[in-house]
């Protein structure tokens, strides 16, 4: 109560106050090369290529999980001796390359030894912070590729996706 300067009492109020930050202000983006070449191969043998780096920028998030998938790999009509499915790709990301802001920041698969098949989608990297602020990190994932022997002769697309959540 704050004394009135006509003799009344005059009263205080306490009220909340409600904002929206909107989503687009607090989100996280990723970032990953457009291609990458195996090279060529023989049926039967085992190929690694790096992907190049890939980068997660956040702005306001104190948590988000980066997802890497794949598609079969296939030439000509996709028959089975003319598919690489996905279950012979492993994936490891590697250790952080760099980084910025507060934070933990952890690889789904730090090294080799870690390679996960990608016949279901995998964590590729994770984040948390106690704080909402910005901060990115990169790493330079490597997949791992067994060409079955029966696999045809030919040049095999697929598509190896990173998402973050």
């Amino acid at each position: 109560m704050l004394p009135s300067t006509e003799g009344q009492r005059a009263q205080a109020a306490t009220g909340r106050m409600l904002f929206l930050i909107p989503r687009a202000r607090m989100a996280a983006s990723i970032t990953a090369p457009g291609t990458a070449s195996l090279g060529s191969v023989e049926t039967g043998q085992t190929a690694t290529v790096q992907l190049g780096q890939v980068r997660v920028n956040s702005s306001g998030v104190r948590t988000w999980t980066a997802t890497v998938a794949a598609s079969d790999f296939t030439t000509g009509a996709g028959t089975a001796p003319e598919t690489i499915a996905r279950g012979r790709m492993s994936y490891w990301s590697g250790p952080v390359v760099s980084k910025t802001g507060p934070g933990s920041w952890t690889p789904g698969q730090p090294t080799a030894n870690n390679a996960q098949p990608l016949d279901t989608a995998r964590t590729a990297f994770s984040y948390s912070s106690t704080v909402m602020t910005s901060s990115s990190v990169v790493w330079q994932p490597t997949l791992r590729v067994s060409v079955p022997v029966t696999a045809v002769t030919g040049t095999y697309t697929g598509t190896i996706i990173h998402s973050v959540a």
